[in-house]
Parts: C-alpha cells; sequence; structure tokens
C-alpha cells in the first residue's frame, strides 16, 4: 500500500555502494558481460576496505540536498551483501578489510536526520550455486533459444535444469530478506532489482509481498517486484507522459550507477535542477544515484552537485515539497507544480526570455503574480480568447530576477484553478 509519505518526498538519493567501486568498473555487468574474468571481478574483495565510510557525512549531505529518502545497494547482482548475513559467507565483513556491517550504520544516520530508509536488493545473484538452475516459464522450456539462455551466470545448460537447487535459492533468497527486514528496525522502501530472469510465480512475488509486509507493515515496493509493487521506476530515460499512479524517475549524477574511474561525464546543477522540475511537474519522485569510491567517501564533483540541487531547493521549498503535478503538457513552455488546494500554480521555465512567458488555458483569473524566490511582484496581462476559451496570460520577466539554473515564478488565485484543455471555437 503507497505510504503518504511517499509522493510528497520529490527527491531521495540512491547509493551504488560495493566491491565493483575496488577498480572502478560497471557493478556486476563487467564480469556478466565477460569485460572482466569472474575471478578477476571478485579480486575486488580483497581491496575494499570502506576506510572513510562516514554515513552521517552522507546523511548531513543528503538533508543539505533537499532528499527525504535515500536507497543502499545492500547487495548488488554479484551477490555480496553489506552486512553480516547468515545465509552464506559472501558479504563485506567476511571477505573484505572493511570487515564490518555497512547497512546498520547507514539506517542509523538517515534516521537520525529525518530521512526515510530504502535497501536495494537484487532478486538475482549470479554468484550463488544454485541461482542459474531454471528457465523463466515464459520461455520454451523443452526448446530454450540458445542465445536467450546462453549466459551461464544466468541459465543451466540445456537439459541440467535442477527445481530442487531452484528450490533451495528460493531459501536463500528469503532468508537474506529476513535478515534485512528484522535486524535494522523500520524499513521504508524495498527497492527491488533483478527481476528479469525469471517470472513472478518462480520468485513467490506474491507471497514475498505478503512476507515482508508481515516483518515490516509500512513499506512500499518499486515495481521491480512484477505484478506487486507500488510505483513505477523509469531509470535514466525521463518519460515525456508520467506513468500511470505512483513513479519514480532514478537517473545517476554521471553516466554510471557506481563509481566508475573512466567517468567524468556529470552533469551540471543546471540540468540536474531542470530533470527534478521536470519529474516533480509531471507528479513524480527523482531518486538520484551517487556512486562512491571504495573507501566509502563520495566522488566531489557528485558533493558539489548535490550541494548546488540543495542550494536551489532551498530558495524554492514552496512549489517542490507539499505539491502535486502542474499544468499538462502544451499550456506552458517549463514545468509545472500545483498547490494541493489549487489556489497557486508554481512556473519553472529554465531558459531566459526575451522579455515575457506565456501561460495557456487558465480559466480563473490570476490575482497575483510574483518571483518566488524573492516575493518581487510581476505585471501580468490576459491578452485574447473567446467564448469559453481563455486567452493567453503573459507575464513580464525582468532580466535580473533570472535565476542561472531555473526560475520559479508563483501565480495566486482566488478560488481553485480551472483549466481548458479544449480545440477552440472554430
Amino acid at each position: 500500500m503507497m505510504q503518504p509519505w511517499f509522493p510528497d518526498a520529490k527527491l531521495g538519493i540512491f547509493i551504488h555502494y560495493g566491491i565493483y567501486a575496488v577498480k572502478g568498473i560497471p557493478e556486476s555487468w563487467s564480469f556478466f558481460n565477460g569485460q572482466i574474468g569472474y575471478d578477476d571481478y571478485m579480486s575486488q574483495l580483497d581491496g575494499f576496505t570502506a576506510s572513510k565510510y562516514d554515513p552521517e557525512a552522507w546523511a548531513d549531505l543528503f538533508e543539505r540536498a533537499g532528499a527525504k529518502y535515500a536507497v543502499l545497494t545492500t547487495k548488488h547482482h554479484d551477490g555480496v551483501a553489506l552486512w553480516d548475513t547468515d545465509a552464506n559467507d559472501l558479504s563485506v565483513v567476511k571477505k573484505t578489510p572493511a570487515g564490518r556491517d555497512l547497512v546498520g550504520p547507514y539506517v542509523e544516520a538517515m534516521r537520525s536526520h529525518g530521512i526515510k530508509v530504502g535497501f536495494y536488493f537484487s532478486h538475482l545473484d549470479w554468484s550463488h550455486p544454485d541461482y542459474a538452475t531454471i528457465y523463466p516459464t515464459r520461455g520454451s522450456i523443452e526448446q530454450p533459444d540458445p542465445a536467450r539462455y546462453s549466459n551461464r551466470f544466468a541459465y543451466p545448460a540445456p537439459g541440467k535444469e535442477d527445481p530442487e537447487a531452484w528450490k533451495r535459492f528460493i531459501k536463500f533468497h528469503r532468508q537474506q530478506l529476513e535478515e534485512l527486514s528484522t535486524r535494522f528496525g523500520d524499513v521504508d522502501i524495498y527497492w527491488f532489482d533483478g527481476e528479469w530472469e525469471r517470472d513472478s510465480d518462480q520468485f513467490d512475488m506474491k507471497g514475498l509481498r505478503d512476507q515482508l509486509l508481515a516483518w515490516q507493515p509500512n513499506a512500499i515496493f518499486n515495481s521491480r517486484l512484477l505484478d506487486y509493487g507500488d510505483y513505477a521506476t523509469p531509470e535514466q530515460g525521463m518519460p515525456i507522459e508520467p506513468p500511470d499512479g505512483p513513479w519514480e524517475f532514478c537517473v545517476t549524477v554521471n553516466d554510471s550507477w557506481g563509481y566508475q574511474v573512466q567517468d567524468h561525464n556529470h552533469k551540471s546543477v543546471r540540468q540536474i535542477v531542470r530533470m527534478f522540475a521536470e519529474t516533480i511537474g509531471m507528479g513524480g519522485n527523482m531518486l538520484l544515484d551517487v556512486g562512491p569510491y571504495e573507501d566509502g567517501s563520495l566522488q566531489p564533483e557528485q558533493v558539489e552537485r548535490l550541494e548546488g540541487l540543495g542550494a536551489w531547493i532551498r530558495k524554492h521549498e514552496e512549489a517542490i515539497y507539499g505539491t502535486v503535478a502542474g499544468l499538462p503538457n502544451g499550456m506552458f513552455y517549463g514545468a509545472s507544480t500545483l498547490s494541493k488546494d489549487r489556489k497557486t500554480l508554481y512556473l519553472f521555465f529554465f531558459d531566459k526570455p526575451f522579455d515575457q512567458i506565456a501561460v495557456k488555458g487558465l480559466r480563473t483569473a490570476v490575482k497575483r503574480a510574483t518571483i518566488l524566490s524573492s516575493g518581487r511582484e510581476l505585471k501580468h496581462t490576459k491578452i485574447g480568447g473567446l467564448g469559453e476559451t481563455p486567452g493567453i496570460e503573459w507575464i513580464d520577466i525582468p532580466e535580473e530576477e533570472i535565476d542561472p539554473h531555473a526560475t520559479v515564478v508563483k501565480l495566486e488565485f482566488d478560488e481553485e484553478l480551472k483549466l481548458y484543455q479544449g480545440k477552440g471555437r472554430g
């Protein structure tokens, strides 16, 4: 069941942290796709120290960035757990110089800053000996497609299926989730991944949801619980039309989820602000990802981006928190949000206008227009219109009020805003 805090949260921080940061290579996929051998990948265990791991500093930064929740990769597809799992010995506690649980301190730090706690967890496990033992039921079991099922980290060789081994894997899968659900207090979000290689019934996703809710009655689940998730999670590519229901756009600060040594292509603060404004303008949240170094410290460029985003958010909080999706596409060339009582509209524009910005389709008269950050009142005039088709609201924008990242104009109404979305009178 969707919890009311989630649609109001607007911003979360994703943290991809694991042994893959030692060499700065793609998390898990680097061995799955043959970029590096499995043993070479796992040799990173020996270099993972978490020597500067300071989740309190993370939480302080995330709070200053304006985030209301965070999601940590407790276990990626490589199977390396960040907590002291009893289900096997593949954890940073037992296998790395870090030698300690990293999940508990993360949870405590986030809670101390009022940040909701999320656990990323991969359903699949390319290291577990019982994982690659069955094909998905949606495929042909008798004659599986050789190309589709050729990767031995994911699927068995033809004729080598082992349903009993799969049962053992599911027992392991549930044991790890029970540990995460019962050792660390309240879990606000289960952010699942790795669901695509099997089917819902093979994982018994319904039974899993029921069990997780028995442990954590107030938890919510992303869509990668297949048919039993609470919200959609479009990834990297921003949707043009919002998904139905609650949703979250997950996106990286640069091009990579975890730290990758060659990736210096960090988005600018302005680009991140724009993505954020467009996301909340469509009624979604943005889950912005950072990839710490192996020692647990954050990349300076990513810290800078979060600081910049937070500075912009603090000037415009009124237009962000406590709002809902704004105008439909085409009514304003920018993003917008609307107060829950529908008496205040916030317009976000990203480029410097020559003199004015325009809004179409407002059937309710604008009482007052101001620059949100400064309170400066703006001249506005409605021009045109015929019958039920309203004219265009033109708003003067002084050049000195332009924000370098995104400018927000506040429109106030005496009544609830009503919109016109017809085809005009001809």
